[in-house]
């Protein structure tokens, strides 16, 4: 099916049966083809949803972008090793993977001036360099970014990320109310456990072959994917997350346990996804929050929802401190930098001056013994033999006095 429909003749123009589409993603793509079915579905998806003038990045091509310089070098570089640190393409330092990865960010870096660089968009960059070349992972992050969305959430005010955070919360309220409550009473808001997998589309955490699902179905269905994905992973742990009875031991369980997915919990959770429809209870959240937050600004808020701003205040604060960690967190990773570009530089010019050192010692060791060699000529042979018979002879004591020669 897929080699159809990715050798339609004027496939660029061509609409296709979206029902059909998304029962071949149901069942998985395949793996060597991935990237291509990637691009194929982002023209789907522009067929039908066209931006506006306005909203279309500027036209510069990638090439002339890496001629550029960018003022994000320092945190792109700072973030190359932490962006899948284990795996083969990415672990090496400064490797292929790593370099087509900061080129990748520093194009867009500089394509995007009010996004520029955010933590968490190297794991999207690095997952499609996984399925295709540099340029067409360029063109697939301009696509995720601008068409679908994905970049309002890396906007310095953090405001899109805020409303994703409540429109998981209200999910969780309005669908599993149990689950909801037992957080609430531990003080567990999304923005704890679900900010990374927004920010990272799921990369961070969650194992690559589920994330590669999962970016099968943002291309077609667009950031819902991610709550479609989060509510079945909190609603299939449920029972076990309401044995956890306190803060440290649920945020743990939420962090390490359920990122750690079976095969059979992927499935699971993918065919969940494939049948869950939220997109209006996403649209009225927002607006919801909206309103929210316009009668907040007003000070006429009702009595009736004093408690729901007051969640919505704390989860706001929760995600300041969370973006100040992190800054704390980039500023100290600087400081380390820093201090090891000193001490090399110190071990550069320890190093020099042993090796300077070393020269003048063997040369000197070589002056010494030509003397030697000299005196050795000027030296009578009985001479020399008392002094062989004196180094031979173990029990043999110094003379007094000196042998003139």
């Amino acid at each position: 099916m897929w080699d159809k429909k990715l050798t339609i003749p004027g496939r660029v123009k061509a609409k296709c049966d979206m029902e059909e589409i998304q029962c071949a993603l149901s069942q998985g793509v395949p793996k060597n083809r991935r990237g291509d079915i990637w691009q194929f579905l982002a023209v789907q998806y522009r067929l039908r949803h066209r931006l506006s003038c306005k909203q279309q990045p500027l036209d510069i091509s990638y090439k002339e972008l890496l001629k550029q310089l960018t003022t994000q070098q320092h945190a792109i570089l700072v973030d190359l090793g932490r962006t899948f640190p284990t795996h083969q393409y990415f672990s090496a330092q400064l490797g292929a993977g790593q370099l087509s990865l900061f080129n990748l960010l520093k194009a867009y870096s500089l394509l995007d001036k009010e996004v520029g660089y955010c933590q968490g968009i190297s794991f999207v960059a690095g997952v499609l360099l996984l399925h295709m070349s540099e340029e067409q992972a360029f063109q697939m992050l301009k696509f995720m970014m601008y068409d679908l969305g994905v970049r309002k959430q890396y906007r310095p005010d953090m405001i899109s990320l805020q409303i994703q955070m409540y429109q998981l919360s209200r999910l969780l309220h309005d669908y599993h109310r149990d689950l909801y409550n037992h957080l609430e009473e531990n003080e567990i808001s999304p923005s704890l456990y679900a900010a990374p997998w927004f920010l990272t589309l799921l990369a961070s955490q969650f194992p690559l072959s589920f994330v590669a699902r999962v970016f099968d179905i943002l291309f077609l269905q667009g950031m819902d994917v991610i709550f479609k994905v989060a509510l079945s992973l909190l609603s299939s742990h449920e029972a076990r997350i309401m044995e956890c009875d306190s803060f440290e031991s649920i945020v743990d369980f939420l962090k390490s346990t359920i990122p750690n997915l079976t095969i059979a919990q992927m499935e699971e959770t993918i065919a969940q996804v494939f049948e869950m429809d939220i997109s209006k209870q996403l649209h009225a959240y927002e607006v919801e929050y909206h309103v929210l937050q316009d009668e907040m600004l007003e000070a006429s808020v009702p009595s009736d929802d004093a408690d729901r701003l007051d969640k919505l205040e704390r989860t706001n604060n929760q995600l300041k401190r969370q973006n100040m960690d992190l800054l704390e967190k980039l500023q100290a990773a600087r400081i380390k930098i820093q201090n090891l570009e000193v001490n090399l530089e110190n071990i550069v010019t320890r190093e020099s001056k042993m090796k300077r050192l070393i020269r003048s010692l063997e040369q000197e060791k070589i002056t010494n013994q030509k003397t030697i060699e000299r005196m050795q000529n000027l030296w009578p042979p009985e001479a020399l033999s008392d002094i062989e018979l004196t180094e031979l002879s173990p029990n043999s004591k110094p003379k007094s006095g000196n042998k003139k020669p």
